[in-house]
């Protein structure tokens, strides 16, 4: 995949950075009508800044300036049609636009680039992540306990290749973002890393007993392509194991404020109906924080059928 230039956080004029700023700190005392009033005035001064514009619908969306908002939105998206800042999931949630299947890929890969750097330690120590642990918990009861090629998705910064390295003898791991890939070859316990968008996925080489997702999914929003993608790479016989954001309303699944998506346990099961897979084990549990709330997920082993 080709790398995204960096998303233009500065507006490149001094004057306009400076009504940025300010806006930011009114937005931060809570006064959030006055700080986008301050930031149109920056994007006066600078009207090609995406980013300006999408922090600006932020800022008026906190005002409860909803129509405004998506105008905003609508212009970043204009000037920024991949959509690295996210507009398309904000009018999707204010209802301003038609709900998608998936989030845009450009999204997800500059969320994780600019996140790779502090991602373990705000993960772990402030999120208490558990999503690789429950895991390979699930994996070891299956009694399997050595895996000729396992494959890690969305392998982010390795966290989840640190629980497959003892019980793997060969180790790839997939990632839409360089930044976690670097971040993951510096762990050194990965065979071979790729980058890849996972909904876009092409498995190559020789097959897999062994395919995790940890965490992913909630990225991806509709996941029938990427179970397709599995079952091309996963040997007979082998282990397919993932989480999930557990959806507990009506339908397959639901875009949140967080701009993840959360899956139902219905969905799950229709999902793994239809790839032909046999269902080892499901469990609800708490997979991390958010806000100091608890966020439940499934915990999923599946096996294809030798």
């Amino acid at each position: 995949m080709p790398r995204l230039t960096p998303l233009q956080l500065s507006s490149n004029d001094l004057l306009a950075d400076r009504r940025a700023d300010y806006a930011e700190m009114l937005f931060g005392s809570g006064d959030h009508a006055a700080a986008a009033e301050l930031m149109l005035g920056a994007l006066e001064l600078a009207p090609n800044w995406a980013m300006g514009w999408f922090r600006l619908g932020e800022m008026q969306e906190a005002a409860g300036q909803k129509e405004a908002a998506a105008e905003a939105w609508r212009m970043s998206l204009k000037l920024e049609p991949a959509d690295r800042p996210g507009a398309t999931l904000k009018l999707q949630l204010i209802g301003a636009t038609a709900a998608a299947d998936s989030p845009p890929s450009a999204f997800v890969e500059t969320l994780f680039d600019q996140y790779a750097e502090k991602f373990d330690h705000a993960l772990v120590e402030t999120l208490h992540y558990r999503v690789p642990e429950l895991l390979a918990a699930a994996i070891g009861a299956t009694g399997r306990n050595t895996f000729a090629h396992a494959v890690d998705l969305g392998c982010g910064t390795g966290l989840m290749g640190v629980k497959l390295r003892p019980v793997a003898e060969c180790l790839d791991g997939y990632d839409i973002s360089a930044e976690m890939l670097r971040k993951a070859r510096d762990k050194g316990v990965y065979d071979n890393l790729v980058k890849a968008d996972l909904q876009e996925l092409e498995p190559e080489g020789e097959a897999a007993d062994l395919v995790t997702a940890a965490d992913v999914f909630m990225y991806l929003g509709a996941l029938d392509r990427v179970f397709a993608s599995v079952m091309k790479m996963l040997a007979p016989g082998g282990i397919f194991a993932f989480s999930v954001e557990r959806f507990s309303g009506a339908g397959p699944f639901e875009l949140q404020a967080s701009r993840r998506y959360a899956h139902s346990e219905a969905y799950v099961h229709g999902l793994i109906a239809a790839a032909g897979l046999k269902l080892v084990s499901l469990d609800a549990a708490i997979i991390r924080q958010d806000r100091r709330e608890p966020v439940e997920g499934l915990i999923v082993v599946t096996e294809r059928v030798a």
